[in-house]
């Protein structure tokens, strides 16, 4: 392993750490009530005999009870788990819970549905605890993953019951329901680029109506749909899988999630790896302002120079200046002509989202590659190629996926309603960071125009929380690496790996030796790195 110790940033001194966001406050002790230590002896027995996790013991610092949050009924916490092998991956195991439609109102409105799973550990005699691993996204499904995390990282899959869910709003857990997929084309037709008058006011029209399709089809679902309530989620998966503590594994999206979860449920955290890191020392507006600018560094300083290297492979310049021409004037055709393929229609959106989508690992910029050369010649290719290149244009964003990601990232935190203040910002990212600045106006618009719901603030400080161990690539186009700085400095005592070289979103499991025998050994071994640290990417071919 090679690692190299890097300064941590600043921290503020403990005695100014800020508390943890509170659900719910407590009374001081009446007069005459038994002594300390024995109430708490008292309710750690009462809690055992009625089968429900113990409550956790005051911090000596503080004289308050770490974990904040509120219990769940016991309507709730008396469901057991009816485990059968998952009908589209037969090695896990699934079942069901049912959740509150609101933690905070847990007796209105009907219950949802989470589709959870698990992989048993391979060595029992071995075993540490849980892992619980959640998507990214907001939007990705959760419940098959497992099996993926069991393969990639057999030792981790040894000790632990690897167990995930599909978050409430999608997969097999209940759904939020916003638009048809021919009424989704609408929203993604045209070119976010185009700044007339007229397409200002289209896609300005089109943003109201998926927010009011929403509305319309998910109904009082949507406000639900946040980062803390799935926080909530997963605290009654963990007390009726009979776990006192879990270990945490969050990529991306779950990185804010795993934040959220230890904010509010710290006495209930043994471990906890966050990968490739959401901005979740703030708000959603300010975090999704910043990734114009990574999308197209990752673009413009690692795939365009990949494929000028491969011009005789290609044939897309030999020269990122010829590459980035080459790229402008495919794109305007699309504006002119789009391709239509069977259902599916290619324009410059479509082209802007499969370059985004594809950058994300450098793995797929072969792929992406080719698919560029296909749509140099359409017509010259096999229909088999063609089809192929339109599934992959069809797959990046879909109504579903949406739906999930505007009800958390417009739920969570405040955003600015202001559609001239978002046309301004629109202009200014598409003129210098085109490739994901275009469709600013777009996007925002719908925060704009989603129902004002806000979800109490979860503050994330680190308070009570042991060591926790972050990953970020140095030029992740996603999470970018300035967001995961901040988040690193918001969660006190963490540890942060800088995998620098990559820009890879997610980093483990995989193929750097250093970052995979830091992360096992914080997972298998307990020793948390005493610093932060960098692993060098291995030297690609």
């Amino acid at each position: 392993m090679t690692t190299t110790t890097i300064p941590a940033p600043a921290r503020a001194a403990a005695a100014q750490q800020a508390p943890a966001h509170r659900t719910s406050t407590r009374r001081a002790p009446a007069a005459g009530r038994a002594p300390r230590a024995r109430r708490a002896a008292l309710a750690v027995a009462a809690a055992v005999l009625a089968g429900l996790p113990a409550p956790a013991t005051a911090d000596a610092a503080t004289g308050r009870n770490p974990g904040d949050a509120d219990p769940a009924p016991a309507r709730y916490t008396r469901q057991i788990l009816d485990w059968q092998p998952c009908a589209r991956r037969p090695a896990l195991d699934c079942a069901t819970m049912a959740v509150p439609r609101d933690w905070h109102h847990p007796g209105v409105g009907a219950d949802l549905t989470i589709a959870v799973s698990r992989h048993r550990a391979t060595d029992p005699a071995r075993r540490k605890g849980i892992l619980l691993m959640a998507a990214g996204g907001p939007g990705g499904t959760g419940l098959l993953r497992p099996a993926d995390l069991a393969a990639g990282a057999p030792a981790v899959a040894a000790a632990y019951d690897i167990v995930g869910f599909d978050q409430r709003g999608v997969g097999e857990s209940t759904r939020a329901v916003c638009q048809t997929k021919e009424e989704f084309q609408e929203f993604l037709a045209g070119d976010y680029r185009d700044r007339s008058p007229a397409a200002i006011d289209r896609v300005i029209a089109n943003s109201k109506k998926l927010a009011a399709s929403c509305r319309e089809r998910s109904g009082d679902l949507l406000p639900r749909l946040t980062t803390e309530q799935t926080a909530h989620d997963i605290d009654l998966f963990r007390g009726l899988l009979g776990e006192r503590k879990l270990s945490y594994y969050g990529p991306s999206y779950a990185s804010m999630i795993g934040a959220y979860y230890g904010t509010l449920f710290p006495h209930r955290v043994e471990r906890m790896v966050l990968d490739s890191n959401i901005g979740f020392d703030g708000t959603w507006e300010r975090y999704e302002l910043g990734q114009p600018m990574s999308f197209q560094r990752r673009f413009d300083e690692d795939f365009v120079p990949w494929l000028a290297a491969r011009d005789a492979t290609y044939h897309w310049g030999a020269t990122p200046e010829q590459v980035r021409a080459h790229w402008e004037r495919r794109r305007a055709a699309l504006h002119d002509s789009p391709i239509v393929e069977g259902a599916v229609t290619i324009g410059p959106n479509q082209l802007d989202s499969l370059a985004m989508s594809a950058i994300y690992r450098a793995s797929n910029f072969p792929d992406l590659a080719r698919i560029l050369a296909t749509v140099d010649d359409w017509q010259a290719a096999d229909p088999a190629t063609r089809a192929a290149a339109a599934k992959a244009f069809d797959g990046y964003l879909s109504p579903e996926f949406l739906a999930e990601y505007f009800a958390v990232t417009c739920n969570d935190t405040p955003w600015t309603r202001d559609l001239d203040t978002w046309i301004e910002r629109g202009a200014e990212n598409t003129a210098r960071r085109p490739l994901a600045g275009a469709r600013t106006l777009a996007f925002s618009a719908v925060c704009a125009a989603w129902p004002a719901a806000p979800a109490p603030r979860v503050e994330v400080t680190g308070a009570h929380l042991p060591t926790t161990l972050m990953l970020n690539s140095v030029h992740d186009p996603s999470t970018y690496y300035e967001a995961a700085l901040g988040a690193h400095r918001a969660l006190r005592g963490s540890r942060l790996v800088t995998v620098t070289g990559n820009g890879d979103h997610g980093q483990y499991p995989g193929p750097n030796s250093c970052v995979t025998e830091v992360v096992e050994r914080y997972l298998l071994a307990d020793r948390a790195p005493e610093r932060d640290l960098t692993c060098p990417s291995p030297q690609a071919d």
